[in-house]
């Protein structure tokens, strides 16, 4: 079938409105219709060339949709579902899905690249194969992917909002109440307020912290945290840790979590002094890897008895997570529709990039089919 899709053939290129071919759903598979798509941070990783995939690639990792079609062997959905997609499938029988890691399957290698597991593609046009970001390509009107990157959820629930929790949503959430273990009366310091900054500010305040301390140098940020629950919100590492220091009456913060949308050595070294004695630091953020972004006394790690962990999706289970994410918004505890700034269409996902690199946007959610 031809389908319209917003591609990106080189770094620092812009996304292209392309007709593509694309294949029917083969064994495990499902043909999805997309309704939504979040404009998430990670897709400018392409973009900027801190992530270099395999180009041409369909953008988007983000999605929401209803399922058209099953391929052969097809359990978990039916036509008619509507899903949200996870970022990271979930095989359930690998090594790490096995033994409670979900966010670390084996499915997920290849995700970055742009290709499914066995290096086949689904799009086409001529004879040059297509890639999708993280095996799902959102910013397509339609796409072919994995029963295992789907999440069967509830027919009344907004598929336009429901799509946050397919990535950011659990990622920053996680980030606080899983990788970080936050406890209630933490002191919790959260560098970057995007898209995960925010959710990780709901999921301390969900697991009872004290103080959630952040730190972003747009005003409309620090504003919207203190919205969203945060105690404090400053400008500047610098003046987040002198007033960490008088809050904590000198014994620093009990978590760090940087969730900035590019990780660098001045961020991390802030997170690390901010907390102390037995603190924990939590990476989310991502970087290009060639790049070494940390860099800390050993001795101060060990003395004081520090930890850096890297979080992915929250180091949660997609597969649960996700439905927990929902159960909360329907519950009133989690908010997910206060996190959408602004709209788009299919034509204007470069604007939505633009004004999210302008620090115009908290989340910005592309709709399909206007």
């Amino acid at each position: 079938m031809k389908v319209k899709a917003a591609v990106l053939h080189d770094v620092k290129a812009p996304f292209e409105i392309t007709e593509l071919d694309l294949d029917g759903p083969g064994p495990g598979e499902v043909l999805i219709r997309y309704v939504a798509a979040g404009l998430c941070h990670s897709d400018l990783h392409l973009t900027d060339g801190d992530l270099v995939p395999r180009f041409p690639i369909v953008g988007g990792h983000e999605g929401a949709g209803i399922i058209e079609e099953v391929g052969p062997g097809v359990t978990k959905v039916a036509p008619g579902d509507h899903v949200v997609c996870s970022f990271i499938p979930n095989c359930g029988a690998c090594r790490y899905c096995a033994t409670g890691h979900q966010s670390l399957c084996d499915m997920g290698a290849t995700i970055l690249y742009g290709s499914f597991p066995d290096g086949s593609f689904r799009f086409h046009s001529g004879d040059t194969d297509y890639g999708q970001m993280c095996m799902l390509g959102t910013f397509a009107e339609y796409s072919t992917i994995s029963q295992h990157s789907v999440v069967k959820v509830d027919d009344s629930l907004p598929l336009e909002t429901a799509v946050l929790v397919g990535c950011g949503v659990p990622t920053g959430w996680g980030t606080a109440v899983y990788a970080g273990d936050v406890r209630a009366g933490d002191t919790v310091v959260i560098y970057g307020i995007g898209g995960i900054g925010i959710n990780a500010v709901q999921g301390a305040m969900h697991a009872g912290a004290k103080n959630v301390v952040v730190v972003d140098p747009l005003e409309f940020k620090r504003e919207t945290a203190l919205r969203f629950g945060a105690t404090h919100a400053f400008e500047s590492a610098t003046a987040a840790q002198a007033a960490v220091v008088e809050m904590t009456r000198g014994q620093g913060a009990d978590k760090a979590l940087v969730t900035v949308g590019v990780v660098d050595e001045d961020v991390v070294s802030a997170a690390f002094d901010v907390v102390g004695k037995g603190g924990v630091v939590v990476v989310t953020g991502l970087a290009n890897p060639a790049k070494l972004t940390v860099h800390v006394s050993g001795a101060v790690l060990t003395l004081f008895e520090k930890t850096i962990k890297g979080s992915l999706f929250g180091s949660g289970n997609p597969q649960r997570d996700i439905l927990k994410m929902l159960d909360l918004y329907q519950a009133g505890q989690l908010k997910l529709d206060e996190l959408v700034t602004s709209r788009y269409t299919l034509s204007q996902v470069n604007q939505g990039y633009a004004d999210l690199v302008a620090g115009k946007n908290i989340r910005g959610v592309l709709i399909h089919g206007q």
